[in-house]
């Protein structure tokens, strides 16, 4: 199948919905989300997994795991899980108040990806909502704060430079790249387009002394993966982008400009 043929790492979709308060994307890995806002969570409430080292709450029967204790978690294969899905919470004791409708309402979404209201709970005053099938392939993350959101994606669009673009030093070796993140401001810029179904193609990227060009194509609402890359690979041989994130080498700075 085509999710075990080509990487997930050269290609982010992103589907906005503002008024869901719910970004679904492809190629965006919860070993990335973390990287950039593990500071801003605090324990993570598991409800669909097969992580085997968490603790139960006898309350919910969820398992959780506290927030010194994830980068265990972080290091899972969490894609070979199938379904992973998590809420935080800041206080352990708050999971034994939390309501058996609010479990109720975890529990369908874990299993549907669809809500039944805006989770976002008094209880346990979390910032996200995380519901992945074969993570990075089919997420959906609901945002308290849409500011998370957007720092999250200018970390992540810079780490996928990272990893994309190794140069050779004068010895021949070969070094790895820094990049800034993608300032909030830029990537708002886009929101338009996000709310249209983007993909941020860095596979695509073109480079030249002074600047790396990388495209941006809207190509619809899509929740199979499958179709989404075919809509993707069809427009990008047929249309020019809709958009382009430009990096500045010289000024170490991004910016968004039409194509």
């Amino acid at each position: 199948m085509r999710k075990k043929n080509h990487s997930v790492r050269d290609l982010i979709y992103i589907l906005l919905n503002e008024k869901d308060q719910s970004v679904i994307s492809y190629g965006i890995e919860f070993s990335e989300f973390m990287q950039s806002l593990q500071n801003r969570t605090g324990h993570l409430l598991l409800v669909k997994h097969q992580y085997d080292n968490g603790e139960l709450n006898v309350h919910t029967m969820f398992d959780w795991v506290a927030h010194e204790d994830l980068p265990a978690l972080i290091n899972e294969d969490v894609y070979s899980y199938g379904d992973f899905c998590w809420i935080d919470f800041e206080e352990e004791e708050s999971l034994n108040e939390l309501p058996a409708q609010a479990i109720a309402e975890l529990l369908y979404l874990s299993h549907v990806k669809e809500h039944l209201k805006k989770p976002f709970y008094n209880h346990l005053s979390n910032r996200y909502c995380y519901l992945a099938h074969d993570d990075g392939w089919l997420n959906k993350v609901y945002y308290r704060d849409w500011q998370d959101f957007y720092k999250m994606l200018g970390d992540v669009a810079a780490m996928k430079m990272e990893h994309l673009k190794v140069e050779k030093s004068l010895l021949g070796l070969k070094k790895k790249k820094t990049y800034p993140q993608v300032p909030e401001g830029a990537l708002r810029a886009l929101r338009n387009l996000m709310k249209e179904g983007l993909v941020i193609s860095f596979e695509q990227s073109e480079q030249t002394r002074t600047k790396i060009n990388i495209p941006l194509w809207t190509v619809g609402d899509f929740t199979n993966m499958d179709d989404m890359y075919d809509e993707f690979e069809a427009m990008r041989k047929e249309a020019t982008p809709d958009a382009r994130l430009v990096f500045d080498k010289k000024l170490k700075e991004w910016q968004v400009t039409d194509s």
